[in-house]
């Protein structure tokens, strides 16, 4: 480890640094409160300071109003899902009801159809028994 440096070392290192322009910062002049260079830029820091506040002011106010503006806006979205989803029930249950009448009413045919060709089979089966034990043509 290097040995520390004196006090009296590092002065003369910071004015050599400044002085050639090299190595960081360098340091500020002192303005005495009473001349016009210090006035000039107060003022002229006063009116970024100024500048600055309003910029935010006016960020911060936008943020607001943004925010209020996106708050109504999901609210009305919440309001239509809601309108939505009752819109969606009432379809759901006439689309069921149309589609129990719908499967009640076939199935009440296909049982009738199903009845007559229970009929027709039975009076054909009767008449092919039957047709056995008569004559088609009678003599008298």
């Amino acid at each position: 480890m290097p040995p520390k440096k004196s006090y009296e070392s590092y002065e003369s290192e910071s004015e050599a640094d400044s002085q050639s322009g090299k190595g960081g910062k360098t340091k500020r002049q002192k303005l005495e409160k009473n001349s016009d260079e210090y006035k000039r830029r107060r003022e002229r820091n006063n009116v970024a300071v100024r500048k600055s506040r309003e910029a935010s002011r006016q960020k911060a106010k936008d943020t607001i109003e943004k925010v209020a503006r996106l708050r109504e806006e999901n609210q009305a979205l919440e309001q239509k899902v809601t309108i939505l989803n009752k819109e969606l029930g009432v379809l759901r249950d006439l689309f069921l009801t149309h589609a129990t009448a719908t499967a009640t009413v076939q199935a009440g045919n296909v049982a009738n159809v199903l009845v007559k060709k229970e009929e027709q089979e039975d009076e054909s089966s009767e008449n092919t028994a039957d047709s056995g034990n008569e004559p088609l043509f009678f003599m008298s």
